[in-house]
């Protein structure tokens, strides 16, 4: 059967880059490899087609012979080049895939890298809208003191590992190619310890409670995080360390509810001031202000206070504060209370409807429903 074109195969254009080239055969690898799709002979079939194209067209000279000559110019039966087969595929395979299945390439160590930390700080509305300091205890791993990072013992070295020569990877026959892995007598570092330091086992990191000054800026919410870079783990063999990540938390507050840029809080006021109007004195995070009260105020009706908000961290300016009128029906009334409330309904002289519209309203509408019902 023919060979298909190389180009055609790996789905690009005869001027493809080495990246457009390795990203087409890694998509298609992945796709049909084996271990992705067991017992299946097409998928074996297009996944060593695929690993062909790719081991010629991603050598310069293999691709120049290929584009003059055609499968001739890379057939070692026909003279020309080292065909699909020379460089083996355990090459193509590490340098494409290595870091998916076990390993970084030729020479490719695994990271020692520390793990990035979280740490979830609640703070008050206070604190969180104005910025404070904070201390705060972690535990993690640290650099071992006694061997400063290295594992070893202290007058002992680290030495190269023997079964990678170093590298880190070994490679392994598995079927009908040949892939890298981490090295299991090294674990991908590269170099082995013959003398491990006692305090840390040869892990060159202990572990501690590290205590962290946190600086928390002004304006932060929940759901905000601080990075603090290098407080995470340290790194094995020395490596360097991640990062602690600082989880923001904000508590409810007794008076204040946040959102966003602006604050809301409930004020209680009686039915007179409600009725006649009047001043009254508010919280902000301020200090308190006066707020006028217009008469005649419904329940629920919204007041905003410019400015009086917070200011968050991506913002130029403060929110605003909206006070919510919440009227309070009086209780435990005495007669003279309730002879004066009955006076007071007494001498409506009719105007009901005029002093209690949204109550008129509503008996209104439940008149014409009732009424609809019934034709």
């Amino acid at each position: 059967m023919a060979k298909r074109d190389y180009y055609e195969v790996l789905g690009v254009a005869k001027n493809a880059s080495a990246d457009e080239l390795k990203k087409a055969y890694r998509r298609l690898a992945m796709k049909h490899h084996p271990d992705r799709n067991p017992d299946d002979k097409s998928a074996e079939d297009k996944f060593k087609e695929a690993n062909e194209a790719y081991e010629v067209l991603s050598d310069e000279d293999k691709r120049a012979a290929y584009d003059r000559y055609g499968h001739a110019g890379v057939d070692p039966n026909m003279g020309g080049g080292s065909g699909a087969g020379g460089a083996g595929f355990g090459d193509i395979f590490g340098d494409v895939f290595g870091d998916i299945f076990g390993g970084g390439g030729r020479g490719g160590q695994r990271s020692n890298r520390g793990a990035d930390l979280g740490y979830t700080l609640e703070l008050d509305l206070e604190e969180a809208v104005r910025g404070t300091k904070v201390k705060i205890r972690v535990p993690t791993l640290v650099e071992c003191e006694v061997c400063d990072g290295t594992g070893a013992k202290k007058g002992t070295s680290v030495k190269q590992c023997g079964t990678c020569n170093g590298s880190g990877q070994v490679r392994v026959q598995q079927g009908f190619f040949v892939m890298s892995q981490t090295c299991p007598t090294c674990h991908g570092r590269g170099k082995v310890i013959p003398d491990p330091c006692r305090s840390c086992h040869g892990e060159g990191r202990v572990r501690k409670q590290k205590t962290l000054e946190v600086k928390i800026p002004a304006g932060v919410d929940t759901g905000d995080r601080i990075r603090l870079s290098g407080e995470g783990e340290a790194g094995a063999a020395g490596g360097p360390a991640g990062d602690l990540y600082v989880q923001v938390s904000v508590r409810d507050h007794r008076i204040f509810r946040r959102d966003g840029a602006d604050l809301y809080c409930e004020v209680p006021i009686d039915f007179v001031d409600a009725a006649l109007g009047g001043e009254l004195e508010v919280p902000t995070l301020d200090g308190r202000v006066k707020l006028r009260i217009p008469e005649g105020t419904q329940t629920g009706k919204l007041f905003r206070l410019r400015g009086k908000g917070v200011k968050p961290i991506r913002s130029h300016g403060p929110g605003d504060m909206l006070c919510r009128v919440i009227i309070e029906t009086p209780v435990h009334l005495n007669d003279q209370q309730k002879d004066l409330l009955r006076e007071f309904r007494a001498a409506g002289n009719g105007e009901e409807s005029r002093q209690s519209p949204q109550k008129e309203s509503f008996f209104s509408a439940v008149k014409k429903f009732f009424d609809e019902m019934t034709k």
